[in-house]
Parts: structure tokens; sequence; C-alpha cells
């Protein structure tokens, strides 16, 4: 049996945390096998890396070092769950992967795009996921749901350019990725926006 990976994509508060748990729950009550993880995190080491990214008291790192951060949780990550997932036929639904990198650190970050891609690819072996859910919202609207978060971690604290870079940068994907990338937009409530998503990958798992 072949495994399916599927990743959620989207700016700050686009909910995208929200629709993948209503996902697995939903895959997991028609009895597929399904592993959800993040990045970065997933495994011991990728934590301790999240930790150290997001933590605003590191203001002073420079963008190539979280770039590789990023690539180094990825690694494990690979290596320690989404990889052998895949091996046992499981659906491992992902918090952000490889597009994030492109989106942040490409476009957030103006990081060289084509040496993100090479060394990304170094990283992934190639592997890309069978589908992307994006889910699109106006920037501003996103920030400000994350007024109700207890913790604003160091990238929430961007400037709003920063963020809207970010988001320029996976519609960019998109459009260049359109078999991949399903773009849907949270202007619709949760439930209407999950039966979409459910539509978008009940097609992929046919």
């Amino acid at each position: 049996m072949k495994g399916h990976f599927i990743t959620f994509e989207g700016v700050e508060g686009s909910g995208k945390t929200t629709q993948m748990a209503i996902l697995g729950h939903s895959l997991e009550a028609r009895g597929f096998p399904v592993v959800r993880t993040r990045e970065p995190g997933g495994t011991k080491i990728g934590d301790a890396i999240r930790s150290l990214i997001l933590d605003s008291k590191n203001q002073i790192m420079d963008a190539k070092t979280e770039f590789l951060l990023y690539l180094a949780s990825r690694a494990q990550h690979l290596k320690e769950v989404i990889l052998p997932a895949l091996a046992e036929g499981k659906i491992v639904l992902c918090d952000r992967f490889a597009d994030a990198t492109y989106a942040y650190q490409g476009y957030g970050r103006g990081l060289s795009k084509r040496e993100i891609d090479l060394i990304g690819r170094f990283v992934t072996g190639g592997l890309q996921p069978d589908l992307t859910l994006l889910l699109d919202i106006d920037v501003k609207k996103g920030l400000a749901r994350l007024k109700g978060r207890e913790e604003i971690n160091r990238l929430d604290q961007e400037a709003l350019q920063f963020h809207e870079a970010v988001r320029e940068g996976y519609l960019h994907l998109a459009k260049r990725n359109p078999r991949r990338i399903r773009v849907i937009r949270t202007d619709a409530s949760v439930e209407e926006i999950a039966k979409k998503i459910k539509e978008a990958v009940d097609a992929v798992l046919s």
C-alpha cells in the first residue's frame, strides 16, 4: 500500500493547524492510518530547533542561519517520521514543509530562490507532497487572529511587509504547481473549508 504525503501551508493565522486536525480525525474515522506532524519540529531534535528559531529573544538571527536550521530540522524529520510512515503506507499530514521555506526564506527574507531549491533538494531527495493545501487569507486578517494567542513568536512579530511577501511567495508557488497545490480561501466557515479540503484529499486518495 502506497503512503500519501499531504501538507498544509499558509501565512500566520490562516487556520491550517485547525483544518489539519479536522482532516486527521475525519480520515481516521474512515479507517485510514494517519500520522500528524509539523515543521519545524516533529522529532526531539526538530523541536529543539523549533524553539531556537521561534524564540523572540533571537532577533539577531541571520537569514542564512534560519534557513539552515529549518533544513536541519527537515532532514531529521524525513528520516525519523515522514519517510518511515510513507513506507508503511500511512497518510502523513504535515503542518508546513518545503514550500514554507521557499515562501518565508525566499520571498520573506530575500534569499536566493535558486540556492533554496538546490539545497532543499539535497535535503528532501526530491520528495514532494502528493497534495499541498494552501490556506489563503488576507495578511492583516491573519495577523489579527494572532492577538488571541498566549504567545507570539519571533516570526509573528515580523513587519506586515514580510508577511505580505510570504503570501506572494506562496501564491507564486501555487501558479507554478497547479496540480499539486490547491489554493483554498479561508473567507468561508470552518465547516465549508473542511468540505473543500475533504474533496481535494479524496481526489488524491481515490
